[in-house]
């Protein structure tokens, strides 16, 4: 329980301060918590969320990155109807779930960061993030945050 108020406070620092300018990654050994400790946080501090969870290899979702990246207004859209929840500027919030099974999500925070529109957490483990950024440039927009 204290570990998970120690990040939960971490998560409001960075919210608080970075305010839509960087992504926060949360790295930490499997099934420890993160993905819950994530989705608490979204629920409590953010109107709407959407939780994309790369573990389940949803192919369509994994599309968007590759077809709409470039037209964000679509890729925004696509996230939306899919996931079923609508965003709000700066009110909403998307979560990268076990980010290290998509790296070009993860490649794409950049541009998503830069575009101002919401906030986004992304979540791995530690030892698949350092295998899986082989031809991805790190995004410089990320804080990193150990679990």
């Amino acid at each position: 329980m204290i570990l998970k108020r120690k990040i939960y406070d971490k998560l409001l620092k960075w919210k608080e301060e970075c305010n839509g300018t960087k992504t926060i990654l949360i790295e930490g050994a499997r099934r420890i918590g993160k993905s819950t400790i994530v989705d608490e946080f979204a629920k409590k501090e953010y109107k709407s969320y959407i939780l994309i969870d790369f573990s389940r290899g949803d192919l369509d979702v994994e599309n968007y990155f590759t077809l709409y990246l470039n037209d964000l207004d679509t890729f925004f859209m696509m996230i939306s109807t899919h996931c079923g929840v609508e965003l709000e500027q700066r009110k909403s919030l998307i979560i990268f779930d076990e980010v290290q099974m998509f790296p070009k999500a993860r490649a794409s925070i950049k541009h998503l960061v830069k575009d101002g529109r919401y906030d986004y957490i992304e979540t791995g483990s530690l030892i698949s993030i350092k295998e899986n950024v082989k031809g991805i440039v790190i995004p410089s927009e990320e804080r990193h945050l150990k679990m």
